[in-house]
């Protein structure tokens, strides 16, 4: 056997078992988020995160925020995510560059994620073109296809600068052309005109296909695209001016956090002094608070900021994949979404 053979069989081997995303629709969690609410500890922390996003999907006038940082999504919540734009339980999206292109518009291309059956040496992995998250295998081959699938569509947009809005919607839009996987949250949130915004867009995927569309253009001499970060603040904005009353669930911390509180700030900037600071909010983090960072701030930090009202908050310091499934299982057996208005924000712009 030559040594390519071993290899391709050695890659079959670590690749043989697909990460299944949960469906929150299979099992209702509502029993097991009241008997958490009688506890204490974290437990407590999440029935009572749980209680206020069912508060916003109650709440007639509020418009949701799903705020995505870190890996849930190649790690199994990726339907979870879906499910909520699919069930009108959340209005936008503000998310890293890796969930969105690594993971889900990965997926909907056909590619799948893979559980790690054991964690071999990551240089043996380099080797196997295997990328590693934790104990989560991608297929660098299949991540390549998708780094130039993004190339692809760049090169059949308009030379102008684009918010990374706009590019997602395009995505979403060849997605829904040529997808492979019907639960994709960019295929469903293009089709609901649930609009996303990755701040740090060329953070991930896309900015491998996005630099090969420059250099590509550039030795043509011809114009080319570029993803326009301030028009991705001023487009959040305007939608946060808009919508009034508001609320996040964040997964994870960081840049999408910072971005989405910050609207606020910058609609006073802007001179709307009326508009109300995000009315509810929830947070799911591991990230530690004695250093001064909790991947950006606690809630009741942010308040300090004119960001955060601190009368609906909560913070839940756990593994987010472990405690999403509960906290949207509950609010999709509920029900409340069935009695809310679409929003459908990203016909709030030109292009749409």
């Amino acid at each position: 056997m030559t040594d390519t053979q071993i290899n391709d069989t050695r890659k079959k081997e670590l690749l043989s078992k697909q990460v299944e995303h949960i469906d929150i629709t299979s099992f209702d969690a509502r029993p097991i988020i009241d008997s958490m609410g009688k506890m204490s500890f974290t437990s407590r922390d999440l029935a009572r995160a749980t209680g206020i996003y069912n508060q916003m999907l109650k709440d007639k006038d509020c418009t949701i925020f799903l705020v995505i940082a870190g890996s849930t999504s190649a790690g199994g919540c990726m339907d979870l995510y879906a499910e909520l734009v699919r069930n009108n339980m959340v209005d936008c999206v503000v998310a890293t560059g890796a969930s969105i292109v690594d993971m889900d518009f990965f997926e909907g291309l056909g590619h799948k994620h893979y559980q790690a059956l054991e964690i071999p040496d990551d240089n043996t992995l380099r080797s196997l073109y295997i990328d590693r998250i934790y104990d989560t295998y991608i297929d660098e081959e299949q991540l390549q296809d998708c780094d130039h699938t993004i190339g692809k569509i760049a090169d059949e947009q308009p030379a102008k600068g684009m918010s990374s809005r706009e590019f997602i919607r395009a995505m979403g839009k060849y997605l829904s052309e040529h997808g492979k996987k019907e639960n994709s949250l960019v295929k469903l949130a293009y089709e609901h005109d649930v609009p996303i915004f990755c701040p740090a867009f060329v953070d991930s995927s896309a900015g491998f296909g996005l630099v090969k569309h420059q250099v590509d253009r550039m030795k043509e001499g011809k114009p080319y695209l570029m993803i326009d970060a301030v028009a991705d603040f001023r487009e959040l904005t305007d939608i946060k001016i808009e919508a009034g009353a508001s609320g996040l669930l964040m997964i994870g911390g960081g840049v999408p956090k910072n971005f989405i509180q910050d609207t606020v700030v910058c609609a006073e900037i802007l001179g709307h002094d009326d508009v109300e600071m995000h009315k509810y909010a929830v947070q799911i983090t591991v990230a530690d608070v004695r250093d001064g960072a909790c991947s950006s701030s606690t809630l009741q930090e942010a308040a300090s900021w004119g960001k955060v009202q601190t009368t609906e908050e909560q913070m839940v310091f756990a593994e987010a994949g472990s405690v999403m499934p509960l906290l949207a299982s509950d609010a999709y057996h509920r029900g409340y979404w069935k009695d809310r208005e679409k929003r459908r924000w990203a016909k709030l712009f030109a292009e749409d």
